[in-house]
């Protein structure tokens, strides 16, 4: 488990590659003909040595438009966008083939360019088309081979005079190419589709039913696969809930065990807003120590959970500390207690890391009862990017937890008030920002006011909790900690690595800070004596 968020971003180095695809067909398109018609003057020029440049163009172009299309009846669902992608990079191929010959020719030989090197392209073409016709758009292999000549040979036959097609074709050395490329693509294509088993029946099932998730929002498919791979597990939420004292009005902070993800749109990837709203829209929805081996998998099983979350409430008070904060060189851990049961904010910022290993937790927890507490909730705050947290910061946050924990035991108690408000009314149609907004919770404990940010994204820019923190300093606001919610949740295609906009990475830092601090004086102006409860739920997933 605690090799997990490092598996994520390995996953995320492996398919990097795949955000070089083009982003709209008729860009696809463009881009094939240019290339094609490179590959037109590449060949007559250089190959042929002939001036019929402008026929050959017309004919090839012709080909290719026309073989585009045949070749998006036989694709799923008939996705012309997925064949247009499929001719650029294949005539990429075959356009560096024919440049690299001519070069080799240049430096090398004194002999004229061969054509051979134009046909050693056009079944390379070939070889590409038989890997992605099974691999990506779901083609059975023998009506690949049947359709992997199609473009290639048609746009050849279009490039080249008509009295050299059966001399050429007919080579045998040709022939030998053709035949050793196109075994070579049917092995790969073979031993790519088993790569997963026992685990993944069919790997290439898997890509395609990948693709149609993320592309065309189609989540059946995906999610019955992983719903496959999945296990069942006791999982349990925590909330400590704050209710005004004629309990006119209810705010929660809320630690689900399940991690969002796996990514959008499929399974619980926007399960933080989920819980958001099935709370009244009053939640902030905190990023528990918990990796991706805790995604719901599917909405079924998304609804599953939401239902089992009931109001049953197991400790009820009306004092808790002051906020207890201590620093560890990097680690950060910011400390309140309800009456018996510790809340702990767990941070590296501006630092960063990953998910917090499930060993911290463990090791808290069980430090938590040899001090008395009846329990410990655990937030990480997710609140700046790095790596999988090292052993030497890991062991900074146990010590900074356990002395919290220890600190905490010695601090009076006092009444709480409190105050919520949030982005709701704001209309903040933001990238870098999930559907629940952001949100400041204000807690006022002897006489003192502390304040809580909280924002629905996929963690934060590194030094944007810094800069709002400093923010609030230098208008004498005493912001303990700005927590994310970790969802998987994204309003737009994100083509980059990570896979999403972190906050603060769109939208400045400025403005950021200006909105939490408009928020922050709403909640002010709402604080009034509160009593707390803490609930906790248990769900079989």
């Amino acid at each position: 488990m605690e090799e997990s968020s490092d598996h994520v971003s390995r996953i995320h180095k492996r398919y990097s590659l795949s955000l070089i695809t083009p982003t709209c067909r008729s860009q696809s398109l463009a881009i094939s003909i240019v290339i094609t018609g490179l590959l037109v003057v590449t060949t007559v020029y250089g190959y042929l040595q002939s001036n019929e440049i402008f026929l050959r163009l017309v004919l090839v172009f012709a080909a290719l438009v026309i073989t585009q299309l045949i070749d998006s009846s036989f694709i799923k669902n008939k996705e012309y966008s997925k064949a247009l992608h499929m001719s650029l990079f294949g005539n990429l191929i075959w356009l560096i083939t024919t440049l690299l010959g001519l070069i080799s020719f240049s430096l090398l030989s004194k002999t004229d360019p061969s054509l051979f090197v134009v046909i050693v392209g056009m079944f390379l073409f070939a070889s590409f088309r038989i890997g992605l016709f099974t691999t990506v758009l779901g083609i059975k292999m023998r009506k690949a081979w049947l359709l992997c000549l199609l473009q290639p040979l048609a746009i050849f036959l279009a490039l080249t005079p008509q009295e050299i097609w059966l001399t050429t074709l007919g080579d045998p050395l040709a022939l030998s190419f053709r035949v050793t490329f196109l075994a070579i693509a049917t092995a790969w294509s073979f031993f790519t589709d088993k790569a997963g088993i026992p685990e993944v029946k069919s790997t290439h099932e898997l890509v395609q039913a990948y693709l149609s998730s993320i592309g065309k929002n189609d989540l059946p498919e995906m999610e019955s696969l992983i719903e496959k791979r999945s296990k069942p597990k006791m999982v349990n939420t925590s909330q400590i809930r704050l209710k005004t004292t004629d309990k006119s009005y209810k705010f929660s902070l809320v630690l689900p065990e399940i991690h969002p993800g796996p990514y959008h749109p499929i399974g619980g990837s926007n399960i933080t807003y989920l819980i958001y709203k099935n709370l009244d829209s009053s939640a902030m929805v905190l990023h528990s120590i918990s990796d991706h081996s805790l995604n719901l998998p599917s909405k079924g099983e998304v609804d599953n959970y939401l239902q089992s979350l009931s109001n049953n409430s197991t400790y009820q008070g009306l004092i808790c500390t002051e906020p207890v904060t201590i620093q560890v060189n990097k680690a950060r851990s910011i400390g309140i207690s309800f009456g018996k049961n510790a809340l702990l904010f767990l941070s590296l910022s501006p630092h960063g890391m990953e998910d917090l290993p499930s060993y911290v937790k463990t090791e808290i927890e069980q430090y938590s009862k040899n001090r008395m507490f009846e329990r410990v909730m655990v937030v990480d705050c997710h609140n700046a990017m790095g790596k999988e947290i090292s052993k030497t910061n890991s062991e900074d946050m146990l010590k900074a937890a356990k002395s919290c924990l220890d600190t905490l035991i010695t601090k009076e108690k006092y009444s709480i008030e409190f105050g919520y408000a949030d982005s709701k009314n704001m209309n903040l149609n933001i990238p870098d920002l999930g559907m629940g907004g952001i949100s400041v919770l204000c807690l006022k404990i002897n006489n003192k006011k502390y304040f809580l940010g909280w924002a629905d994204a996929n963690n934060m820019e590194n030094g944007v909790r810094e800069t709002i923190v400093d923010y609030f300093t230098k208008k004498n606001y005493n912001l303990l900690e700005i927590c994310t919610s970790d969802t998987h949740y994204s309003s737009v295609k994100v083509r980059n690595k990570n896979g999403y906009y972190q906050l603060g990475f769109v939208t400045d830092r400025q403005t950021l800070s200006s909105w939490y601090f408009d928020i922050a004086k709403k909640s002010e102006k709402n604080v009034g004596p509160a009593q707390f409860e803490i609930i906790e739920n248990y769900s079989n997933v």
